[in-house]
């Protein structure tokens, strides 16, 4: 398993060639390498792996600000696979492993479906994609607009506020799954690539970058804030992997610790490229430079599938009640 990650690993990061990817880079990523259909069964065309595999690709993708829709295709395929609809899986996931349809879920919201199954509403978070699965009234709901949703701060990648006014939709058999843990397990894995490389960056950045005659890397208190960012990057990758593991399993401690990778992850990130910005200068907060676009992407996340506050405050109650 852990050589099997490592080449899967290796095949992302050559693939990508270390810059922030562009939008064309999901066809080959789904052609060459296959990660549309990583946790898609084999017998839809997928590799059947686990969110474990998901995640390698997701912190691949975070460390160069990658457009590529892995992260809402990973939460839509366990929608797909958990709503029992046997006719929208094998419709939908052979599309999704070949990145011929792109598939997103829209379950942060409210809205209403009539009885000629129209849908209406607003959902947050909803990345851009060919078909959305709306969760209402405890069901998925297919909706086929092409819509594109409204960027936001982060314009490496759409993201943003779905809105649908009377859109024909398709009602899916079964319940709707949980997909708030997943969503934070997977976003979570993203956040640690983004951190753990804008610190990489950094670290090579203070190395080059010479003040009063030396380089700056060699001042004392730049040494500490970096050992700093680097004992927060390694404690957000416990709490990632923790998390990716602990839903792959579906262990009953899932969501406490999909939360508290949220929380971890999104502190981190957003804490490491303010240093990233810091540590670069006057230069970091133009759009030439990739220091801008990191800070940008940690600030985004953060607030993706909710708050670390939110996620915090959601818990309290349990954690509490544990302690007694």
């Amino acid at each position: 398993m852990v050589e099997e990650r490592a080449a899967l690993r290796a095949a992302v990061r050559g693939l990508l060639g270390g810059r922030i990817a562009a939008e064309s880079v999901w066809a080959r990523l789904c052609k060459e390498i296959g990660v549309g259909g990583l946790t898609v069964p084999e017998e839809y065309g997928g590799s059947g792996a686990t969110l474990g595999e998901a995640a390698v690709v997701l912190e691949e993708l975070g460390r160069v600000l990658s457009p590529a829709p892995m992260l809402g295709t990973v939460v839509a395929v366990h929608a797909l696979l958990g709503s029992g609809d046997d006719d929208a899986r094998a419709r939908l996931l052979p599309a999704i492993c070949a990145g011929e349809t792109i598939v997103a879920a829209a379950w942060q919201g409210s809205g209403t479906v009539s009885a000629d199954g129209l849908v209406s509403g607003v959902f947050r978070d909803v990345p851009a994609a060919d078909v959305v699965l709306v969760v209402l009234d405890g069901a998925l709901h297919e909706v086929d607009t092409g819509i594109e949703v409204a960027a936001t701060l982060d314009l490496t990648r759409q993201l943003g506020t779905l809105r649908l006014h009377g859109v024909p939709g398709r009602r899916l058999s079964g319940p709707a799954p949980e997909l708030r843990d997943i969503a934070c397990a997977a976003l979570a894995a993203e956040q640690l690539g983004t951190a753990e490389r804008a610190l990489e960056l950094t670290v090579a950045y203070v190395q080059e970058r010479c003040q009063f005659g030396r380089p700056i890397g060699s001042f004392q208190v730049l040494q500490h804030r970096l050992a700093e960012a680097y004992v927060r990057v390694q404690a957000a990758r416990s709490a990632a992997e923790a998390a990716v593991q602990a839903v792959a399993d579906g262990a009953a401690e899932a969501p406490l610790l999909a939360a508290a990778a949220k929380v971890t992850c999104s502190e981190t990130v957003r804490a490491v490229a303010a240093e990233m910005v810091q540590m670069h200068g006057g230069i970091a907060i133009t759009w030439e430079h990739d220091a801008h676009r990191y800070l940008r992407r940690a600030w985004v996340t953060a607030q993706t599938f909710g708050t670390p506050e939110s996620h915090v405050a959601r818990l309290t109650p349990t954690l509490l009640s544990a302690a007694d």
